[in-house]
């Protein structure tokens, strides 16, 4: 298994092209309710879409659980929405690799108090 320890400190420089590092060249990406994002441009782009409409994000590991093949992350997500003000979420990341990169990346999360007034 390769060493994805950046992982969310990657996702939570905004920058996306170190969260992209981590994601296979086919990766298919399914973030909530979202229908599935298939390719590394493609889940980059909406990575950075979705960076562009919040000051920030800060995930807080709570516990994970590794295999050969991947990987089972639970963590506390704080967003800061673009008035400063913050929410914070419990996330679960769960993702599969294939030659170190990886190649199906699956959030489930509510963002509605993200967005909600």
């Amino acid at each position: 298994m390769a060493n994805h320890a950046t992982l969310f400190e990657d996702i939570d420089s905004m920058e996306p092209d170190r969260f992209a590092a981590h994601l296979s060249e086919d990766v298919s990406m399914r973030f909530g309710n979202a229908e599935p994002i298939h390719g590394r441009q493609a889940a980059r782009d909406a990575w950075a879409e979705f960076c562009a409409g919040i000051d920030g994000v800060s995930h807080a590991p709570r516990n994970r659980w590794e295999s050969e093949a991947g990987a089972v992350a639970e963590a506390e997500v704080t967003y800061t929405r673009k008035d400063g003000s913050t929410v914070t979420v419990p996330v679960t990341t769960i993702y599969h690799e294939d030659g170190g990169l990886i190649d199906d990346y699956r959030i489930y999360i509510d963002l509605a108090p993200l967005f909600a007034d």
